[in-house]
């Protein structure tokens, strides 16, 4: 094993040099052939091949989801550090959040820790994560046990700022459904009980109840469901809504406000209203100061700096919320596009196909590789991680 850290450090910058060009192949590959959520067979393939070929013992189909996948090296019962890969793109705008560059990224660093440690007490584990813009692979994966054993899961994503870790929020899915009674309206109006209208009601109550809701908390509900014809009163309609909060203490209020309205409507409406969680839900993201400090300073030696988020800014939610409620997490912003551009956007997707995504894939790897090193042989680092981890869940930050 080398002397000290600089040298690991040293060591992980060449490995990394030495395979920029095939970790860009990588990420060019899986933009030019996008795959959305649980449909992530060609990038699973891709990338457990590479880690075959690297010496990674790999298990696909972990968790149950066919597209997963872990892939481990190392041994002895020191540290575990994890490399999340995330590969899914978007329906109709491919890889517009950049998730081919956080893939390569962590590939990247995965093959960088395994040829410049060698024999180390710990262990390296790469975390395929499929579906992380609609299913939550990650959930799947936390509540299959997958993360058990880790000590710190490790992370980067493409964005339009640079920013030390990612103020995501809490996020669910809630269907809401009245019913009523049909009838004519004009021949038996008196005898139906309009469900739809009870929908809107619900609208319409929701537009009230935001005036009060505290930052980062909102409601989004479309009509999914409305009748079938205008000369029928409809017996049913449906509404998907989507629920965020800054916290998931905070979402959990607001599922229980909801709620509350549907079944006041009803009440109000003379229909009965089914109400119906359909997703598990994103956790709000916990950030580990520990490690988010050293991956900071390391892809400040590679030219980037970081600096902490904005004050009151929320940018959406990710399942990597749910690992970070298990273990110590990292989640970094690295711009490839201005603060005034943003992702799921054309612009975005050519960025993460264009020279800026490619130097912050590189970047975010050496310091994802450097952050995971230190975590296993840095004194103390893990434990370190795991005292801020669990300061916050004491907190219930």
């Amino acid at each position: 094993m080398p002397d000290d850290l600089d040298t690991v450090h040293a060591r992980i910058a060449e490995a990394l040099n030495a395979r920029a060009e095939r970790l860009w192949d990588v990420a060019l590959e899986l933009h030019g052939a996008p795959e959305i959520a649980f449909e992530e067979h060609r990038a699973a393939r891709l990338l457990t091949g590479e880690l075959e070929r690297a010496g990674f013992q790999v298990e696909r189909g972990v968790a149950g989801l066919a597209t997963a996948f872990t892939a481990r090296t190392g041994r002895g019962s020191g540290a575990c550090v994890a490399l999340l890969l995330e590969y899914d793109a978007l329906p109709g705008l491919g890889h517009a959040c950049g998730h081919n560059l956080i893939a390569a990224a962590g590939l990247g660093a995965a093959l960088a820790l395994h040829a410049a440690l060698g024999e180390v007490d710990g262990s390296v584990l790469v975390v395929g994560t499929p579906a992380e813009e609609g299913g939550g692979g990650k959930v799947v994966e936390v509540d299959a046990g997958v993360f058990d054993e880790v000590d710190a899961a490790l992370m980067f994503h493409p964005g339009v700022h640079d920013w030390t870790w990612a103020p995501l929020t809490a996020q669910t899915q809630i269907r809401i459904g009245f019913r009523g009674r049909a009838a004519h309206p004009t021949g038996n109006p008196t005898e139906g009980v309009d469900a739809l209208a009870a929908l809107i009601q619900l609208f319409n109550t929701l537009a009230v109840l935001d005036r009060r809701l505290p930052r980062g908390s909102h409601v989004q509900g479309i009509v999914t469901q409305g009748g079938v014809a205008t000369n029928i009163v409809p017996e049913y309609a449906e509404g998907l809504f989507g629920l965020r909060g800054a916290t998931t203490a905070a979402l959990e209020e607001l599922v229980r406000g909801l709620g509350e309205a549907a079944r006041g409507v009803a009440a109000a409406t003379g229909t009965s209203a089914r109400i119906e969680r359909v997703t598990a839900g994103y956790e709000h993201f916990r950030n580990n100061d520990v490690l988010a400090r050293r991956f900071a300073e390391h892809i400040a030696r590679c030219g980037i700096t970081l600096s902490e988020p904005e004050p009151g800014v929320y940018l959406g939610s990710s399942d990597i919320g749910n690992v970070s409620a298990k273990v110590p997490a990292i989640h970094p912003f690295v711009a490839i596009l201005g603060p005034d551009a943003s992702d799921h956007t054309p612009e975005f997707a050519a960025a993460a196909a264009g020279p800026r995504g490619r130097a912050a894939m590189l970047a975010s790897a050496t310091a994802l590789a450097c952050t995971a090193a230190d975590v296993l042989l840095a004194p103390g680092t893990a434990e370190q991680a795991w005292s801020s981890w669990r300061a916050k869940a004491a907190a219930g930050a």
